[in-house]
């Protein structure tokens, strides 16, 4: 039996609270954790509860690239570079009362800039009791979305991909630092060396069999 207007919409927002509940715990998991491993796991939480928001929001080309991208790639390098950086947790647990105070002040920053945006664009008056607006069945979000992108925002989009790979190459030149028992290469000494210096030849006389 197929559901009603009004049935679909309750059902909405029952899953929208439920989602937004899930990701709200998800997030607090992810700044609340000791273990820098269970963090980034509860960063995945956090992205999967994000796709199914939005999938009730019907952009499904933005949940699907939030599961395959982001769950699928880009955390398996977080976990990656997280056991590569082997963080001393002693170390960072003992430090964080003392720069705790950093980290309020700029959890304080970003609410006044969310709220300086909200008051400035107007959205303060946005009436969210009607929900998520259907769209049109031959809508496509995908071709929306890319135009919009590559037109409006052509320049952010290459400027956050230079920023990506700035971070990258951070994050491998942190794991070339030098730690106790660490074995690097010497390329300028491996290209240099001779085959003398690596190959020695005997020359031995021949027996004679008894």
């Amino acid at each position: 039996m197929p559901l009603t207007g009004e049935a679909t919409a309750v059902l909405v927002d029952i899953l929208f609270y439920v989602f937004a509940t899930l990701l709200v715990a998800g997030a607090l998991g992810v700044i609340t954790a000791r273990n820098p491993v269970y963090s980034a796991l509860f960063l995945v939480f956090a992205f999967i509860n994000s796709a199914g928001i939005w999938l009730l929001a019907e952009a499904e080309f933005l949940a699907i690239v939030l599961v395959l991208v982001y769950v699928g790639a880009v955390m398996v390098l977080f976990l990656f570079v997280v056991m590569m950086l082997d963080i001393n947790l002693t170390e960072l647990r003992r430090g964080f009362t003392r720069f705790a105070w950093l980290g309020w002040l700029t959890a304080l920053a970003l609410i006044a800039e969310i709220m300086t945006v909200v008051w400035t664009r107007g959205l303060a008056g946005v009436d969210l009791s009607r929900g998520f607006v259907p769209e049109p069945a031959g809508f496509s979000n995908t071709r929306a979305l890319g135009q919009v992108l590559y037109t409006r925002y052509a320049y952010p989009f290459e400027l956050a991909a230079v920023l990506l790979v700035v971070a990258i190459v951070a994050a491998i030149a942190l794991t070339l630092r030098h730690r106790p028992g660490l074995k690097s290469q010497d390329i300028s000494r491996q290209v240099a060396v001779r085959a003398e210096d690596r190959v020695r030849l005997v020359k031995m006389a021949a027996e004679k069999r008894s």
